[in-house]
C-alpha cells in the first residue's frame, strides 16, 4: 500500500472481535474498505517488537502465497495510550492448531497442508540476490499456533517477529544462522506429526495432541524439554497404524 494509506489505515478499520492472543498483544478480526483483515495490536512498550515484525514483513520479495500477506503498519493514539497495529490478510479458519483440534484430514488434505508449509518455509530460507532481492530468513518459532489455514486448506506462515536483529543486518555468524534454519526444519517435522495424527488412516483417527504429550507436562519448561529431547533423545511416538501403511 502507499505509505500515506499505511499511516492512516488504523482510522478506517472497524474492529469486530478478538480472535487470539500472542506474546505481545491481541489479534482482532476487522473490516477495512469492505474487506476482512486481521489486526495484531501491540502496546507501546513493545514498540521494538512491532517495528521488527513490520520491518520483516516489508522485506522486498518476501510476498508468497504461503506466508501471511502483510497490508500495513500503523498506530492509534487516543491521547492517553498508543496502540501499534500490524494489519494483514484475515484467514477465518484460524491457526493450524485450532484447525486440527476441530477437524480431521484426509491423506490428500494432509499432503496439501504439509506441502504448503514446506513451500512457505523454503521461500523464507532462500536468499534472492539482486537489487530487488531478499535475505535468507529463519523463522525460529515454527509451531502450529503460528501457521494459519486458508480457505483452500493450504497454509500461511505467520508471526515473523521472533528473529534476532543481527539476522536483519547481516552481522550474524553464518554457522549460527544455519543452526536456526535446521531448527526450523525440526520444528516443521513436529508440525507434520500433529497433522498426521489427525489424518484418517483405515478409518482410525487419533485425538489431537501436541508432540511429546506423553512424556512431558502440558506446559513443560525448557529444562524438561531439554532432558527429554537432548539427554534421553526421545522423539514423538509413532502410532501402530502409521507403521503398517
Amino acid at each position: 500500500l502507499p505509505l500515506l494509506v499505511q499511516r492512516t489505515i488504523a482510522r478506517t478499520i472497524v474492529l469486530q472481535e478478538i480472535v487470539g492472543k500472542g506474546r505481545f498483544g491481541e489479534v482482532w478480526h476487522g473490516r477495512w474498505c469492505g474487506e476482512d483483515v486481521a489486526v495484531k495490536i501491540f502496546s507501546s512498550r513493545d514498540e521494538r517488537s512491532w517495528f521488527r515484525e513490520a520491518e520483516i514483513y516489508q522485506t522486498v520479495m518476501l510476498r508468497h502465497e504461503n506466508i501471511l500477506g502483510f497490508i500495513a503498519a500503523d498506530n492509534k493514539d487516543n491521547g492517553t495510550w498508543t496502540q501499534l497495529w500490524l494489519v494483514s490478510e484475515y484467514h477465518e479458519q484460524g491457526s493450524l492448531y485450532d484447525y486440527l483440534n476441530r477437524n480431521t484430514v484426509t491423506v490428500a488434505g494432509m499432503i496439501r497442508l504439509a506441502l504448503s508449509i514446506a513451500s512457505g518455509l523454503a521461500h523464507l530460507h532462500m536468499e534472492i540476490v539482486g537489487t530487488q532481492g531478499k535475505p535468507a530468513i529463519a523463522h525460529r518459532d515454527i509451531k502450529s499456533k503460528n501457521i494459519l489455514v486458508k480457505k483452500c486448506e493450504t497454509c500461511a506462515i505467520a508471526d515473523l517477529g521472533y528473529m534476532a536483529p543481527e539476522m536483519l543486518d547481516d552481522t550474524i555468524n553464518v554457522n549460527i544462522f544455519e543452526s536456526f534454519k535446521r531448527a526450523d526444519i525440526y520444528s516443521v517435522g513436529l508440525v507434520y506429526w500433529e497433522i498426521a495424527r489427525r489424518c484418517s488412516v483405515g478409518g482410525i483417527v487419533e485425538e489431537y495432541q501436541l508432540p511429546y504429550y506423553d512424556v512431558v507436562p502440558s506446559d513443560p519448561s525448557v529444562e524438561e524439554m531439554r532432558k527429554v529431547v537432548c539427554d534421553q533423545k526421545l522423539r514423538p511416538s509413532i502410532p501402530n497404524q502409521w507403521q503398517s501403511c
